[in-house]
């Protein structure tokens, strides 16, 4: 998405060459690819630990830092593995991101019109909040040292980029096209409308 922006802000003339269906196919499945191998790799190191202690993680799920705590086993190849991915995982991406989002940036403070600022900063500005949020709560949870503080709030964190980044990324998303906004307004002024009716109603029962 952020290079989606990128080309839309800083190069628009080539837009429609560049970003085509292709390259569009071509990101979408060396991202899959990327994580699989990665994850695929940690699995199979998860797979060789001796878990001979509590059988109850002190985590929303089974992520790897839990499972390594509650595991027996010499987990010092993993966790360092696991360090080195996700650093390579989180910070490659985020830099990228960042590096394309100061382009659009010093592109969109060279327009001379204030309402084309504005509307060009509008269309990136709701992206850029899911990226900080996402790129920010992984940075804490997997490459941060691990402090007590740090080890409790692990677990709301990682709300953060399970659910509440999926979530609203198509609230996001959809909310900025006018015909969903639309829609959706009228849909909540005639459950309002219904809801005052019977509330109407009920009242003129009471009386």
């Amino acid at each position: 998405m952020s290079y989606d922006w990128y080309l839309a802000i800083c190069k628009p003339l080539h837009y429609t060459m560049m970003m085509n269906g292709r390259f569009c196919l071509l990101l979408m499945t060396g991202s899959w690819i990327a994580q699989w191998l990665i994850n695929s790799i940690i699995i199979c190191l998860l797979s060789h630990l001796i878990f001979c202690g509590p059988n109850e993680t002190d985590h929303f799920f089974c992520d790897l830092a839990p499972l390594i705590n509650v595991s027996c086993s010499d987990t010092e190849l993993i966790e360092l593995l696991a360090f080195i991915l996700s650093s390579l995982i989180a910070l490659g991406p985020f830099l990228l991101t960042l590096t394309s989002y100061m382009c659009n940036i010093a592109t969109i403070l060279r327009i001379p019109s204030a309402t084309g600022r504005h509307k060009a900063f509008s269309t990136c500005s709701s992206h850029l909040i899911v990226v900080t949020i996402f790129y920010g709560t992984l940075i804490l949870v997997y490459l941060l040292p691990k402090t007590h503080t740090l080890r409790d709030l692990n677990k709301l964190f990682s709300l953060f980029y399970t659910v509440l980044t999926p979530l609203s990324n198509p609230l996001i998303y959809s909310l900025r096209n006018k015909e969903v906004s639309k829609a959706l307004s009228k849909e909540v002024k005639e459950f309002i409308d219904f809801f005052e009716m019977q509330t109407l109603r009920y009242c003129f029962r009471l009386k």
